[in-house]
């Protein structure tokens, strides 16, 4: 058996970034992806690692299970991660950040040193 026949190849991934041929107003088009109230904290708890419902409900004071639900198909549906449903009784399913959500950390990371800076 060959070596190349022992290695694993990662499947290609779903989420490839464009290139922007324009710039618009960015910043708009990005806080309409991640600018809801609870975004930025469900975004805070998934840098840390995939996270099931009931983790990110019970890190996120104060978050309605509506709103958590919607905020997850919020992210969903742009890109910004991934839910997997297994198929346990009852379901389990796990949040997990795309390549798209984790280039967010940064920003992100930016806007909690200006906070500590200026607030």
């Amino acid at each position: 058996m060959s070596t190349l026949e022992n290695e694993k190849v990662a499947p290609p991934s779903n989420y490839v970034p464009k290139i922007p041929k324009e710039i618009e107003c960015s910043v708009e088009r990005t806080l309409e992806v991640i600018g809801g109230k609870w975004a930025f904290l469900v975004l805070r708890e998934l840098f840390c690692g995939t996270k099931r419902f009931g983790e990110l409900q019970r890190q996120i004071t104060g978050i309605s299970p509506k709103s958590l639900t919607d905020i997850l198909r919020h992210l969903e549906e742009h890109g910004v991660l991934e839910r997997m449903a297994f198929p346990t009784v009852p379901v389990t399913v796990e949040y997990t950040l795309t390549p798209k959500g984790q280039d967010l950390h940064q920003i992100i990371k930016e806007m909690k040193l200006w906070s500590a800076k200026w607030t």
